[in-house]
């Protein structure tokens, strides 16, 4: 059975659904107490895992629309995309509120110093880029090189697993848990993925100081 424009909606109000109820836990667990003794490493790991679970799943698309030959499904990706990057989001402004109280200056010092944070703010950064680029009159401007562009998400894939298991003191078993399942994920775009390194190690090369 081929998946109609219907049953797309149906997705996408599923979608929406979902998201709003873990935004309505999160709110729940926050002013019930239910993060632990420090809510704002809660509120960090909270939000941190949605985006990282939204962002993996958002890559597990086009695998399966191709799997199941269901090609109308691509059209639930840009929504769950959209949403991980509100995840990320909300990620940031949670330690700029909590840990940092919005002090600009200690953050670029931190970004600096602690390589973890260095990951997480390029990963969020590429999660900025492709949902600024990612409506379709944007994609019919850029042309070929928004598939270009957004196959930066495999660089997100890689290193927000990373960003989780540098910023953990303990339970490390989440985690690797996490990079696993992201290798698995790229194993399944292989081919893509394949060509996607060849144009970021040029990237890295044109960019990079010379000596």
């Amino acid at each position: 059975m081929k998946l109609t424009p219907k049953y797309i909606f149906a997705i996408k109000m599923i979608i929406h659904l979902l998201s709003l109820s873990f935004v309505g836990l999160l709110v729940f667990q926050t002013l019930s107490g239910g993060l632990g003794a420090d809510p704002a490493q809660g509120i960090s790991h909270y939000t941190g895992k949605a985006a990282l679970n939204t962002l993996i799943i958002t890559s597990l698309i086009s695998p399966l629309a191709k799997f199941f030959r269901q090609g109308r499904l691509i059209k639930v990706r840009r929504l769950i995309g959209l949403y991980s990057f509100f995840w990320a989001v909300l990620h940031l402004l949670g330690y700029l509120a909590l840990d940092l109280n919005f002090n600009w200056p200690l953050l670029a010092s931190e970004l600096a110093s602690r390589p973890y944070l260095t990951l997480g703010a390029a990963s969020w950064l590429i999660l900025l880029v492709l949902t600024v680029t990612s409506p379709q009159k944007i994609q019919r401007r850029l042309g070929s090189r928004w598939q270009k562009l957004h196959n930066w998400i495999y660089l997100a894939l890689i290193l927000s697993p990373i960003h989780y298991y540098w910023s953990v003191k303990s339970g490390l078993t989440e985690p690797v848990l996490y990079i696993l399942a992201t290798l698995i994920l790229l194993s399944l775009r292989y081919k893509t993925f394949m060509r996607w390194l060849p144009a970021f190690f040029a990237l890295s090369r044109t960019t990079s100081p010379r000596s």
